[in-house]
């Protein structure tokens, strides 16, 4: 009896908490309540999901894995209506120029630390070297099936790419800010760093417009890589006749930033509505996200895996990073 009245009070603190975060997240739109609305960030709603996983569970574990997917990438989509192709190319140009060696050289450099440096299983180590190389859970999805990888190689390697992110999410914009990086600085460390693209647009919408911009174009761009990744995949598997999985919503942000640019010109205030709702949109999505990360997420992950992740990702963005302050 005393567990179904735990379990009823978590339900209602859950729902509590998606609608009184709604509520204040569109608070914006009444002039007197702005600076209430500016009070819920991504932050705050990523360490909110957390803190509720963590004490509480997961009430509706189905749930929350479908809504944070879908409104995620109903929320990037959106993000479209706010950029334009022409800038967006010019800010993403200098991303891409090393996006050739930053994906395969962290494919590489994870082999080795995970394989043969910490022996993690071979499947494991490589779904989590693709995670970090490309578009984090995007990337395992589209590689897994490729390799025939087991459900428990999966869940460790998400496992892993999700409690990263997780903190990434945190520290990025905090180190950021303490080295003084530009918008286009932190924008193109953030897309390039950080493994998935919830986290890399939460980052940038932490850091400021510009950086969300940035970060969401490259990160984007970078995740068309899934493609050759899953080309040289299946010769290093030798895997024959498995589809190649692109996520659709990506052809989707490419579509609305188009009609952004050449349709809408003349109406900016239909793209920066969109826009706006769409990073309501995100910043809820975070406690989804947040709220995933539950004790069995966290039991699954064993201690090699996560090492292999924990390294391979302070290399990345220290390289990165020292590419960026002293080449760019």
């Amino acid at each position: 009896m005393k567990s179904e009245i735990n379990n009823s009070s978590a339900e209602w603190i859950y729902k509590g908490i998606i609608a009184l975060a709604s509520i204040l997240l569109f608070l914006e739109y009444i002039p007197a309540c702005q600076s209430i609305s500016k009070l819920i960030t991504p932050p705050v709603m990523l360490f909110s999901g957390l803190a509720y996983a963590l004490f509480f569970g997961q009430p509706y574990p189905q749930f929350n894995k479908k809504v944070s997917k879908y409104l995620l990438q109903y929320s990037v989509v959106g993000l479209g209506f706010g950029m334009n192709l022409h800038s967006a190319i010019a800010s993403g140009k200098e991303g891409m120029q090393f996006t050739l060696i930053s994906v395969f050289g962290t494919l590489l450099i994870g082999l080795l630390i995970g394989q043969w440096m910490l022996k993690v299983d071979k499947k494991t180590a490589y779904l989590i070297s693709s995670g970090t190389a490309i578009c984090g859970g995007s990337a395992i999805a589209a590689v897994g099936p490729i390799i025939k990888a087991k459900d428990s190689e999966m869940s460790v390697a998400l496992g892993t790419i999700f409690i990263l992110n997780a903190v990434a999410l945190f520290i990025f914009p905090a180190i950021g800010h303490a080295l003084n990086l530009s918008q286009q600085e932190f924008g193109t460390w953030a897309a390039i760093a950080i493994h998935d693209t919830s986290s890399v647009v939460g980052a940038g919408a932490a850091y400021g417009e510009e950086a969300l911009r940035i970060a969401t174009t490259i990160k984007l761009t970078r995740a068309l890589w899934i493609v050759p990744l899953a080309l040289v995949t299946s010769v290093i598997f030798r895997s024959k006749g498995r589809g190649i999985s692109i996520p659709l919503f990506i052809i989707f942000f490419v579509i609305t930033m188009l009609i952004n640019t050449y349709l809408l010109t003349s109406v900016p205030e239909i793209g920066n509505f969109i826009n706006g709702i769409a990073r309501k949109l995100l910043t809820l999505t975070m406690f989804f996200i947040g709220a995933s990360l539950s004790r069995d997420v966290l039991r699954i992950v064993g201690i090699r895996p996560l090492f292999q992740g924990i390294l391979l990702w302070i290399i990345i963005s220290l390289g990165t990073l020292a590419y960026i302050l002293y080449f760019v």
